[in-house]
């Protein structure tokens, strides 16, 4: 997007329609706004933000209200204060949206905006951050011209698998992922504003609570979640009520999941490819397809560093971490992660492989390999896992994975854990691992 060209900050809804499923009931999008309009006025005259607020509901009225101030949201990479401290120290006069700023609010319909306000396509209002290579947070700037159109197209894949309704009744989110994570901001917080959605302010966590914000909103409902949450929910045996859709990212979905999934509660599961540097840029039923289809615009190139991709939205090509191959259809196939990849030996293999075959031993219920040497190559001297598993001891693991595996990748050591160091989207950060491997 270029010059000055401005864009709705929501789109396509009433001022009448329900937009949150708060703690309170449902709140209409011009309550939404006259809220959100009532914090602008009180924020701060400072050029940026860190969004810390645990409630949905809270983050997406902080989110519209610096949006109103023409504020850029930051997303550390973690709430860990030692590193929301090193983003803040980076812009500096930056301030801090939580919890109890946007509680003091009064709930009143103020005078709401006739219309939504408008944002200028090309001004940059999140910067996303990932913890980088060197342990840095790295900064990944998103402008409102390019959110509006990968929103788009996430909404168009996700409405290609939602049946149509005679009444029109939009279809509700249920998200177990935080907002402040890419995932969770694209779903739960751009997908309502943007894709004419209604959104639960909760973020439920435990199977019996995801099953009870599914009840709280009407259908269609449209469950938002990880790999490890969805296990968990299959796992636990509860019932959920209709579920049209289930939508996973943040890590790889065994098809054998997918499938459970869908046959368990009766729905359909897409799940979505990206990265807080690209956000998502493709997507696949997994319980039929191996390959991602991407998005109209999207392009793939394979080049000495790696995979390329490109689409009209973006202000540069960014650089894939993943191992992709591209298909004759257009469809691509991913093969790995640059930094998945190790040799020992001489020899190579994915890490994520190794993965999966100490999941495959029965018994097992959560696994990973990683490698403890921050070597700075691919080269290592050693790996290590971290495996749950109740009923089997460390000797036994090791005996039923030797013979799927050369013997220069069975990890020493191979601790037994109650459970992995996961974060709240599932993903496992490199320290909590070191640090599960001293205790």
């Amino acid at each position: 997007m270029t010059g000055r060209a401005r864009l709705p900050l929501i789109l396509e809804r009433s001022p009448e329609s329900s937009l949150l499923r708060t703690r309170k009931g449902m709140l209409q999008t011009a309550d939404f706004l006259a809220v959100a309009a009532a914090l602008a006025a009180r924020l701060p005259d400072r050029p940026a933000a860190v969004n810390l607020c645990e409630r949905r509901d809270h983050f997406l009225i902080g989110f519209a209200a610096m949006l109103m101030r023409n504020h850029t949201c930051l997303l550390p990479p973690s709430r860990v204060p030692a590193v929301v401290d090193e983003v803040m120290a980076e812009h500096p006069g930056c301030y801090k949206v939580d919890d109890a700023l946007v509680e003091d609010v009064p709930a009143v319909r103020l005078a709401a905006p006739a219309l939504a306000p408008q944002v200028p396509a090309d001004r940059v209002v999140v910067i996303g951050y990932t913890s980088g290579s060197t342990g840095r947070p790295k900064p990944h700037p998103k402008t409102w011209g390019g959110f509006s159109a990968s929103t788009a197209l996430n909404v168009s894949r996700l409405r290609e698998v939602l049946p149509a309704t005679p009444e029109g009744r939009p279809p509700w989110i249920v998200a177990t992922v935080p907002p402040q994570h890419m995932y969770g901001m694209e779903l739960s917080v751009l997908m309502p504003l943007l894709g004419g959605m209604g959104i639960h302010a909760g973020h439920p966590l435990y199977p019996a609570d995801i099953a009870a914000a599914l009840a709280d909103v009407p259908a269609p409902r449209v469950l938002v979640s990880t790999p490890v949450h969805l296990r968990a929910v299959l796992e636990a045996g509860v019932d959920l009520p209709d579920v049209t859709a289930v939508v996973s990212a943040t890590a790889p979905l065994p098809a054998q999941l997918a499938r459970a999934i869908e046959r368990r509660f009766g729905t359909v599961l897409l799940e979505y490819f990206g990265s807080t540097e690209t956000c998502v840029i493709a997507s696949r039923r997994t319980a039929i397809e191996d390959a991602w289809r991407p998005y109209p615009g999207v392009t793939l190139r394979r080049m000495d560093d790696g995979t390329r991709v490109d689409a009209p939205w973006f202000g540069a090509p960014i650089v894939l971490q993943d191992v992709v191959e591209v298909l004759a259809d257009g469809t691509f196939a991913v093969r790995g992660r640059n930094a998945d990849m190790v040799e020992v030996a001489g020899k190579r293999a994915s890490l994520a492989g190794l993965t999966r075959r100490l999941m495959a031993i029965p018994g097992v219920t959560d696994a990973v390999v990683f490698q403890p040497d921050d070597t700075g190559s691919a080269t290592v001297r050693r790996l290590a896992a971290l495996v749950v598993a109740q009923e089997l001891t460390e000797s036994q693991i090791l005996a039923q994975l030797a013979p799927m595996v050369d013997p220069v990748f069975l990890p020493r050591p191979l601790l037994r854990v109650p459970r992995l160091p996961r974060n709240d989207v599932g993903k496992l950060p490199r320290g909590e691992l070191l640090a599960a491997l001293k205790r």
